[in-house]
């Protein structure tokens, strides 16, 4: 199961990461595609009305006097110094547009020029604009033009402030300067000896560009996530009902094997009885035949209960417990006989001490019996010697009786005691490997111990065998349990 989650939910996040790349992407082309359409048409209009007033001008009404100030009136002196010395003609050249530029700094009217388009035309968004100047050129001869400046372009003579990626700036404060905010660009040159060509553009954007397309986004972007949202969820109900299912599967082997596992000793227990009863000699012997079948009592009273509680040994989650006052030394007795019975190994030693001055306490006998039994199993699988020792010595404190079950079996290391009740834990040695389990017994121990609010402690030395000492207080009639 561990595998197939971990796959199932691998491939889940990965379809997950995929269906987020598409619907980013989706989502980041419907943004860029609104961003290069954004304020298309007051754009268009404030572009049209730009260019009127701009006809038979350049950058803004008046900015062609000032660039015909600078540029025709040093024409002369700029063309003597191109034929006899080109890096006086560059320095020039530079300063010449270095002042025209500034001049048309100075008179700058795109302000009030905007305002009253905007106005004009009922446009009432606040509107930032930036306009710029990518490149000066001069003709001496017709259409022969040479570069005074270019946009990206190194010149030491020219304002450093004014110059930026997308030429010099004239006016405005707009900082986006891309094509998605542009609102023209115009190249003006005339076919003529002594004349000069110019390329300008006009930037426009509002102040809350961004703001304003994820505003308009809104919708598709709730939808994209909510429908993102309604897979997780889906799968989220789709993989917790799955888990669902698996657990019940797993219930139902978990029954099989508790059959198994529980229903083995009584079993076996009442078929050696009777295979013992059949003898001729204890036939005759009344006195050997009364404990035999005192043992297939027992067994089969507990065959019946194992039979109601099936349902509760395949869950394990809760157990009922049928509390009865019982001498723990007596339960021992019929334990250890019918232990003894059972036992396939003629080389197992089976003794009890009774050390416990009190020894009546609240106890279910069933679970009782199933924890014994559960840890004399284990005591004699995990043990490889030839002559295999369980000593029962019960002892009692003011507080509670104490009943320690030690065997000189093959022993626990730390990691061992720390999963010793995990459910199908049987450790990691060669003795473990090759006895056959489930890994069941301690984990029923365990359960019955803690429904009965018990304690268990654990000590054990590889190699040398272990201790298991049960702990169970005295309690009062008003006491209640759970499992």
């Amino acid at each position: 199961m561990k595998y197939s989650t971990t796959l199932h939910t691998i491939i889940a996040v990965a379809s997950l990461l995929i269906l987020s790349y598409v619907q980013f992407f989706l989502l980041y082309n419907t943004y860029e595609l609104k961003n290069d359409h954004y304020f298309f048409a007051e754009k268009s209009t404030i572009t049209k009305e730009y260019l009127a007033a701009i006809r038979n001008d350049k950058v803004f009404p008046g900015g062609g006097a000032i660039l015909d100030k600078y540029l025709i009136g040093h024409m002369q002196q700029l063309e003597e110094l191109y034929n006899h010395d080109r890096a006086a003609f560059s320095r020039l050249g530079q300063q010449v547009c270095d002042s025209a530029f500034r001049d048309l700094r100075k008179a700058n009217n795109l302000d009030s020029l905007l305002l009253a388009i905007m106005k004009r035309n009922g446009l009432d968004r606040k509107i930032r604009y930036a306009s710029t100047i990518e490149s000066v050129e001069i003709a001496f001869q017709r259409d022969r033009y040479i570069p005074l400046y270019q946009q990206n372009g190194s010149y030491p003579f020219i304002d450093p402030q004014i110059q930026t990626k997308a030429g010099i700036r004239i006016g405005g404060t707009l900082e986006n300067l891309e094509a998605n905010t542009m609102a023209q660009n115009l190249m003006v040159s005339s076919s003529m000896d002594h004349t000069y060509r110019i390329s300008f553009s006009l930037y426009i954007d509002t102040y809350n560009r961004k703001q304003t397309i994820l505003g308009q986004m809104m919708p598709t972007f709730l939808l994209s996530l909510l429908s993102v949202g309604g897979v997780v969820l889906l799968y989220f109900v789709t993989f917790r009902n799955w888990i669902k299912q698996k657990k019940l599967s797993e219930m139902k082997s978990d029954f099989i094997n508790s059959i198994t596992h529980e229903f083995h000793t009584p079993l076996s227990a009442i078929i050696v009885a009777n295979r013992t009863m059949q003898n001729e000699t204890i036939i005759t012997n009344r006195e050997s035949l009364l404990p035999l079948t005192e043992v297939v009592k027992r067994q089969a009273e507990r065959l019946k209960t194992l039979i109601g509680q099936t349902l509760e040994i395949t869950t394990m989650n809760k157990l009922s417990l049928q509390l009865e006052k019982r001498p723990v030394h007596h339960l021992l007795d019929e334990l250890l006989l019918d232990y003894r019975l059972n036992a396939t190994e003629s080389n197992v030693t089976l003794t009890l001490q009774k050390n416990a001055t009190r020894d009546v306490v609240l106890l279910d006998p069933f679970w009782f019996t199933t924890i014994i039994l559960n840890i004399f199993d284990n005591a004699v699988k995990y043990n490889a010697r030839e002559n295999k020792e369980i000593v029962v010595t019960t002892f009692s404190d003011r507080r509670a009786l104490h009943i320690a079950i030690a065997d000189n079996g093959i022993g626990m290391t730390k990691e061992m005691r720390k999963h010793i009740f995990d459910k199908f834990y049987r450790g990691m040695s060669e003795t473990r490997s090759r006895v056959k389990g489930l890994g069941l017994g301690l984990f029923y121990v365990n359960k019955a111990i803690n429904s009965h609010r018990w304690k268990i402690d654990i000590r054990s030395v590889e190699g040398e065998g272990s201790v298991f000492t049960i702990s169970i207080p005295y309690q009062n009639k008003n006491t209640s349990y759970e499992g």
